[in-house]
This record gives structure tokens, C-alpha cells and sequence, in this order.
């Protein structure tokens, strides 16, 4: 791939995951404005295309469905693995080519995904063949996360405060009102990445350093402010309960009492974290820009990193079966750092 052509993927990537490099996308300038009619859609949507090289595409969130592993992507590619990372393929149909950001299974079967033009899309076959359940082509609003409690009850969330929330697996999606964050006149918060908590909670990474929690479902929300002023993209529960965030400038925030106070974590890093993950032996990793990999031992309380060789920019990963990450990168998932 030449290099032109490497860094407007990277970019474009970039502006997707809201980093602030000055790269301008008019279609998020600004939250939308209300009262008059709704412009006429000037897109329709039409299935993903099957592509070649399609284990090459950027990827931008993954997770485990039983033993498969499911990720999702630019222009709707969703590829799947049987072999815990070896190799992957494209998933059989899509029904949208808009870029994917965020996926959800409660089990090896049902899953959700959601991503731009507030498209959510749901399979029953582990990711194989997907249907459409909502989209919106007046305004690119983009979902940028979603979480399922159960197989009836989930949560999606992107920018400008959108929240919606399903109780009857995604059939129906009901938008929930936001109160301001204290001090602003309007919600408009972007919501970057969900995660959940020990007894049904739900958390959000914001910007403004601002974490949110629903104990509900997503019916309502506590603003929790960890202290930090730059945006959090992924979070964490522990195996032993506390919660860790991460987000712009490698940045790591802990909180050992459910997001009530916050200390930060030195990771020695000035690249963006982009996930977060615990393994079975209670290892902690993050995926981060610029090809950084961190590594904690003592449950994320110090972490060491390793750097690919060519610094290429890891979006998120699902870790395998042994436990190693499975990153993901502008160039399809990576087994291991170059």
C-alpha cells in the first residue's frame, strides 16, 4: 500500500475514534440542529461489499462469540475466525456499507453492531448473516458503542449525548434523554466506548474526562468525573472490582469505589489508549496509537510497554484463547507486534 494511501486510512481511522489532529469531517462538525423539517436523505444504504482482501480492512472493534471471534470495521466488513486469530474471513452478508464501530454478543450466536449513519445491525448465526434494525440517513450521527445486558435488554451510544436503549433485542430503539453535564447548558457530550459493571451497571467513556453510569439499563445516567480533561475511549471492570479507563495521550485512570473517586495510572506513554482487557491470569493489557502495546501484571496498577516496529496504530484487540492480544489495526487484525 503506498504510503498516501496508508495515511488517509490511518486518518480517517483516527477521525472515527475522535482524535483531535485537525482532520475536518463535515458530517460531525456540529450536533444537529433542532426544529424545522429534516433535510431530505440524500444517501441510501446498500449491503457491504465483498472484498478480496477484505482481512485487510481497518477494524476497529472485536469480540468473542464462544469460541469464534467477531470483528467489525470500515465499509461494513465484518470478519470472523475459527481459529482463534489465525486467519480470518468475511462474513457472509451485511446489510450496510457504513463503517462499524463497536460490536456485542451475549453468547456464541446473538450479537449486535452499530456504527455510522446510527446503523445497528444483529445476527443470530455467530456474525455469519446480519440484518438491519435501525439506521438514520438524515444526520451521520455515529453509534460508537454498544453493550447487551442479556439477550433483550442493550445500549448504544456515540455523538452529541446519543443514547438509545432496547428491551426486546433490538426490535425497538428508544432514544434517552441526557441531562447536561453540571455547568453546560445541553448535553452534547461525545460517548466514545461502554463497559459493564459487577451488578448490571453500565459504563460510558465521554469526553471531558467525564465517565457515566446507568444503573438501569441506560434509562438514566450519573456523570462521574474522574479529574482528567481529555477524552476517555475505552474502559474496564477488574476481576477484583475497580474500574480503569483510558483514553487520549496515554492516559489511565483508576477507580477502586465504582467510579465515585479516581487516581491516575502512570503508563509512561504518550500515545491514546484505544482498549482495555483482563485475562484469565489477571493480566491487564491496553492497545494504544503508534503501535503500543501496555502490559500490566499487578491488575493494572503499573504497566510496561512494548512498540511495534513500523508504529503502526492499534485500534482495539480480543484477546485469544491463551490470552495474548489480538490486535486491531488500519491494516486487518495482527497476531503479534511486528
Amino acid at each position: 500500500m503506498k504510503l498516501t494511501a496508508r495515511r488517509h486510512r490511518v486518518m480517517t481511522l483516527a477521525a472515527t475514534l475522535g482524535l483531535a489532529i485537525g482532520l475536518a469531517m463535515p458530517a460531525l462538525a456540529a450536533p444537529p440542529t433542532t426544529g424545522g423539517a429534516a433535510p431530505a436523505p440524500s444517501l441510501e444504504l446498500r449491503p457491504a461489499d465483498r472484498l478480496a482482501l477484505a482481512q485487510q480492512s481497518a477494524m476497529l472493534a472485536a469480540v468473542r462469540a464462544g469460541p469464534r471471534i467477531v470483528a467489525v470495521g470500515e465499509r461494513g466488513v465484518v470478519l470472523l475466525s475459527d481459529d482463534d486469530g489465525a486467519s480470518f474471513r468475511q462474513a457472509g452478508e451485511v446489510p450496510v456499507s457504513a463503517t462499524l464501530t463497536s460490536v456485542s454478543f451475549v453468547d456464541e450466536k446473538r450479537g449486535w453492531a452499530v456504527g455510522h449513519w446510527g446503523v445497528v445491525i444483529q445476527t443470530d448465526d455467530g456474525g455469519q448473516t446480519w440484518r438491519l434494525q435501525r439506521h438514520d440517513l438524515n444526520v451521520d450521527q455515529p453509534l460508537l458503542a454498544v453493550h447487551f445486558l442479556d439477550g433483550k435488554r442493550g445500549v448504544a451510544v456515540g455523538l452529541w449525548s446519543l443514547v438509545i436503549t432496547t428491551h426486546d433485542g433490538g426490535k425497538t430503539w428508544s432514544p434517552t434523554p441526557m441531562a447536561p453535564l453540571p455547568g453546560s447548558k445541553k448535553a452534547d457530550l461525545n460517548l466514545y466506548g461502554l463497559f459493564p459493571g459487577a451488578g448490571g451497571e453500565v459504563f460510558a467513556c465521554a469526553e471531558q474526562g467525564q465517565v457515566l453510569r446507568s444503573t438501569d439499563a441506560g434509562a438514566s445516567w450519573q456523570y462521574l468525573d474522574t479529574g482528567y480533561k481529555g477524552s476517555l475511549w475505552a474502559g474496564l471492570r477488574l476481576a477484583d472490582g475497580a474500574l480503569l479507563v483510558g483514553g487520549l495521550r496515554g492516559t489511565v485512570m483508576r477507580s477502586q469505589d465504582s467510579g465515585t473517586t479516581w487516581h491516575s495510572v502512570a503508563t509512561n506513554v504518550r500515545s491514546s489508549v484505544t482498549g482495555l482487557q483482563q485475562a484469565a491470569d489477571g493480566s491487564v493489557y491496553a492497545s494504544a496509537l503508534d503501535g503500543i502495546v501496555l502490559t500490566s501484571r499487578d491488575g493494572g496498577n503499573h504497566f510496561t510497554a512494548r512498540q511495534s516496529s513500523d508504529r503502526m496504530p492499534y485500534t482495539g484487540f480480543v484477546l485469544s484463547q491463551k490470552g495474548a492480544p489480538i490486535l486491531l489495526s488500519p491494516e486487518g487484525p495482527k497476531t503479534q507486534l511486528p
